[in-house]
């Protein structure tokens, strides 16, 4: 159970994470675009388009709380393995764009397995 444990304590530290994340896409889109794949001043409604991210981002840590507290380590296990789809969209997002190899394989696909390894825990 200890395992568990650790797993679900993990699940709530990336939830924080992408929520604290979706935050500063909504403060400061351009800032935070930073995720690999600069963002050109010049794009008429870039920011909004951040903005969205940063919803989407709050939203999905927000979800993982309501896991925590609403449904067993089975359903936050599956839901983040299939949740790790949007960090490895984005390394490809990331790679076919001409950005950052680095920040592709060491924040996305890194957060990715993490993900996976912390969904495989929950399920086990």
């Amino acid at each position: 159970m200890i395992v568990k444990d650790v797993a679900v304590a993990l699940s709530g530290l990336l939830g924080l994470g992408i929520i604290a994340i979706g935050i500063r896409f909504l403060l400061a889109p351009r800032a935070a675009a930073a995720y690999g794949v600069a963002i050109e001043q010049e794009i008429r409604g870039a920011g909004a388009y951040l903005s969205a991210k940063g919803v989407r981002d709050i939203v999905s840590g927000l979800v993982v709380f309501l896991l925590i507290a609403a449904a067993g380590h089975r359903v936050l296990g599956g839901w983040m393995l299939v949740m790790a789809l949007i960090p490895i969209g984005d390394a490809a997002v990331v790679l076919r764009s001409g950005g950052s190899k680095a920040t592709a394989y060491g924040v996305h696909v890194a957060t990715a397995v993490v993900m996976i390894v912390i969904g495989f825990l929950l399920l086990a």
